[in-house]
């Protein structure tokens, strides 16, 4: 009888532990079935409908984005505080970051275009009128053929990667002159929208007909533009990972870089497929042709 009872007795033990076994490897399994990926406002519609779609396929996986521009996102995941840091630039050119402690993935590219109110009264200029009126030379848009309106700029943030390319590409290398900062591409475009003399800069993934899109020499920002580098302004769009990435992450950003993806998400969003691309730019700005 006593020693039936011991072995009933170790038989709820070890149901126990093998049940503890079970809960504790549940949840270190659910805790892990996420992603976090901080940065680039320009990137973040991408990455949040690619996390979705792939949520949708992967039953118990969540992809969590968020924005702060693309020097958060090389910060964050360069302290280990996130798995993705999503950049418009290249980590080299952000001061601070160790680029050689992370790994690149570019899953994309974005072109960048001028964008004013409609009421204006411009539809293109040239590099020096763009390069003037951001430097603060030009203020009123009658200069450069425009209506009698005082010019209001509107910047990114400092820190974010749409505004380090603009200023690298459009301006030459120039900085823009003080003036009101946003931290969003959207919310820049909506300023845009509803103020007038307005002008700011956006991805084409947020240009819609609320705005105008300039021509700058005449060259309209278009994904074919920018395939061949007619239309200069434009960057990757990089997923830094730490440079062993956990399997979750890696693929995910698989996922991005499937045939499916690039060929269908990527395009209906404005963005242009790394494959599409006939040119190639590196960290310090230079042009080789893609053979």
């Amino acid at each position: 009888m006593k020693k039936s009872r011991v072995i009933q007795l170790l038989g709820l033990v070890l149901i126990g532990v093998l049940v503890g076994l079970g809960y504790s490897q549940r949840a270190t399994t659910d805790a892990s079935e996420s992603i976090t990926a901080v940065g680039s406002t320009a990137l973040q519609p991408l990455v949040e409908a690619a996390g979705e779609q792939y949520s949708s396929e992967h039953t118990g996986i969540f992809i969590n984005v968020q924005g702060g521009g693309s020097g958060t996102g090389l910060s964050q995941i360069q302290s280990g505080a996130v798995a993705i840091g999503n950049s418009d630039v290249f980590a080299e050119e952000q001061p601070g970051i160790d680029a050689s402690k992370l790994k690149d993935h570019q899953v994309a590219v974005v072109g960048i275009a001028p964008i004013i109110n409609k009421k204006t009264g411009v539809t293109n200029l040239t590099s020096e009128q763009l390069r003037a009126i951001f430097t603060g030379k030009i203020t009123n848009w009658q200069a450069v053929g425009g209506k009698n309106l005082p010019i209001v700029l509107i910047n990114r943030a400092q820190g974010s990667g749409t505004r380090k390319t603009f200023e690298s590409y459009a301006l030459n290398g120039q900085k823009s002159a003080d003036s009101q900062e946003q931290d969003s591409s959207g919310l820049a475009r909506s300023i845009v929208a509803s103020t007038p003399g307005a002008i700011s800069y956006v991805a084409f993934s947020y240009l819609d007909t609320s705005v105008t899109a300039l021509q700058v020499n005449g060259v309209k920002p278009t994904k074919t533009n920018v395939e061949i580098n007619r239309w200069h302004i434009w960057s990757y769009e990089h997923l830094y990972t730490s440079q062993q990435p956990d399997q979750l992450t890696k693929k995910f950003i698989n996922y991005i870089l499937s045939t499916a993806v690039q060929k269908k998400l990527v395009k209906q969003l404005g963005y242009i497929s790394v494959h599409d691309m006939h040119v190639q730019r590196s960290a310090t700005g230079k042009i080789t042709t893609v053979k």
